[in-house]
């Protein structure tokens, strides 16, 4: 049986991280894999808009209680929609805008994650030739040939901040970075985001959303009697998309042990250093069974509005 995985990684090893760089071609058990050779660089990166490109910062290590049908077996970042993980969907928003530099933040099962990307197959989602009796596959195109992703374990039950603190290391010379909760798919122009935050001179940024949640909100006099209601859908208010830009300024704000948008983020505000890039196109959060299922639905039909890469938020019904 032929398989056509990825071939000749490179792989770095330190303490607590591994860091994969880009495969050549090659041989992996009697099969030929051809792709076309390219080169990592700066250069490379950088995006269609022009901009430098950044290093992307995905917390990949909470248990995902609320996702219990899969998180047992597998963790958050690594459930499916469609033939690749969140994780990929995630990653390969960020390598359309010219952002190839990954760190992953991983905890809970982080072995998982590590495996997928050491036995990634390129087949699955490309196109390819087989030839010489299956003996020899070409790929016609990659997804990750030209991604370097860096593995750390920030521990089981750390928290954002504290797994973020984890990789400050990683983040040397980084001016500015980007970060993701990796639970969560949207269209935001992203040089658009970034662009705002560079002109602002702020520290932090993240994208406002509008909640999809189907609760109402109320107000009260004392005594209980409700002075108003109102569905959350039209009450104005946003919520952190878990989309960010971060300038290394982030972790002189930060203590050992906080929550990032908490004590962090308070004091940005009290600094005025905080901004808000409101989005009110398409976003989506995965921390349910039945939001997987939309996603996958969504996906499956070929309208994936968060699918920048193909253009699938082009698509007509």
């Amino acid at each position: 049986m032929w398989n056509c995985r990825r071939v000749g990684l490179r792989i770095s090893c330190a303490p607590n991280n591994i860091a994969i760089f880009a495969a050549r071609p090659g041989w992996r058990k009697g099969l030929r894999v051809a792709t076309k050779p390219r080169l990592v660089s700066k250069e490379l990166y950088a995006s269609k808009t022009g901009e430098e490109t950044v290093k992307v910062v995905l917390f990949c290590g909470g248990f995902g209680m609320r996702m219990r049908e899969y998180s047992e077996a597998l963790p958050k970042p690594m459930v499916p929609i469609g033939y690749r993980p969140i994780l990929w969907h995630v990653m390969k928003y960020y390598a359309h805008y010219g952002h190839k530099d990954f760190i992953l933040c991983l905890g809970y099962k982080a072995d998982v994650i590590k495996k997928y990307f050491l036995e990634y197959d390129e087949c699955v989602s490309n196109d390819f030739v087989l030839s010489c009796g299956g003996k020899t596959v070409e790929l016609l195109n990659s997804d990750i040939d030209d991604w370097n992703i860096t593995f750390v374990d920030t521990g089981l039950t750390s928290n954002i901040g504290q797994r973020l603190k984890a990789v400050q290391s990683q983040l040397e010379g980084e001016d500015v970075f980007l970060a993701n909760y990796t639970d969560g798919l949207s269209d935001v122009p992203l040089p658009t985001v970034v662009e705002s935050f560079e002109k602002s001179g702020n520290v932090a940024c993240f994208v406002g959303v509008k909640p999809r949640a189907s609760f109402h909100l109320i107000t009260m006099e004392s005594g209980g009697v409700v002075t108003s209601i109102e569905h959350i859908a039209r009450s104005g208010a946003r919520m952190n998309g878990g989309f960010m830009v971060l300038r290394r300024e982030i972790f002189t704000y930060m203590k050992d042990g906080e929550e990032l948008v908490e004590e962090p983020f308070r004091r940005l505000i009290g600094a005025g250093r905080l901004m808000v890039y409101p989005h009110d196109g398409y976003w989506a959060c995965m921390d349910t069974f039945k939001e997987k299922q939309d996603l996958e639905d969504l996906f499956g039909r070929g309208r994936a509005p968060w699918a920048v890469w193909n253009h699938q938020h082009e698509i007509k019904k």
